[in-house]
């Protein structure tokens, strides 16, 4: 598990009332199961892929790990391969549980339904500026991550303040847990990824007075067996 220690500033003010923090707000957010096509390298973007057999143990598997956690809300991408994944906790925790289509992947565009292989084959130039992570590149027919971030910055701060003070699960995708990190540690759109996002990884994010802050990420214990059972 990696864990971070919140960054934290103090300010002596001289006679004045002290101040009470807000309460921390508390985003629990999970990458959906393992699909198919996450075995075969294939992206998928917002091509509607289901579970695989693995995903699905791994979905039971984080459900018994966060049934018990408080959530005022769950939350899940419209995309069949999160709200699978989302049903296993809502029903454990008896919690309703809420789509929104402003959680889904980024869209790639004519990437999808290709591997890496053969996109490079197909749209070597394209490729190219996806991998350099330019966040105005989109793929032909997609999404750039500059867009991406504006599309998850406004979904995730609706979720944040219709839940000041409480906790939260959210289920959605790769893509999406790579802008949510950046944001919360102030890492740039264009550098390369130097963390993890593994399928049903444990992410906390904690926002205090609109500042946003990892408290752990890819937490794994939960899935320690989880192949044994298939």
């Amino acid at each position: 598990m990696l864990t971070f220690q919140p960054r934290i500033g103090h300010t002596i003010v001289e006679n004045r009332k002290p101040t009470h923090p807000a309460r921390p707000t508390r985003l629990c957010v999970v990458r959906h199961g393992e699909t198919d096509w996450n075995a075969g390298k294939r992206i998928q973007g917002h091509i509607d892929v289901p579970l695989s057999a693995v995903g699905h143990a791994q979905a039971r598997a984080v459900g018994n790990a966060l049934a018990n956690e408080g959530f005022a809300a769950i939350y899940s991408s419209d995309l069949t391969r999160a709200r699978q994944t989302a049903e296993a906790t809502a029903q454990l925790a008896n919690i309703p549980l809420q789509v929104l289509p402003g959680l889904r992947e980024r869209h790639y565009g004519s990437f999808e339904g290709l591997t890496y292989t053969e996109i490079v084959a197909r749209y070597p130039e394209d490729y190219g500026r996806h991998k350099a992570r330019e966040p105005r590149f989109a793929p032909p027919g997609g999404e750039s991550l500059a867009a991406l971030a504006a599309r998850l910055g406004l979904t995730f701060d609706t979720i944040a303040h219709r839940h000041a003070g409480e906790a939260v699960a959210i289920f959605t995708h790769g893509g999406v847990l790579d802008i949510l990190y950046r944001r919360a540690t102030g890492q740039p759109l264009h550098t390369p990824r130097d963390f993890t996002i593994p399928n049903t990884g444990i992410n906390w994010i904690e926002v205090v007075d609109g500042a946003w802050t990892v408290l752990s990420w890819a937490e794994r214990d939960h899935l320690t067996g989880v192949l044994d059972e298939l």
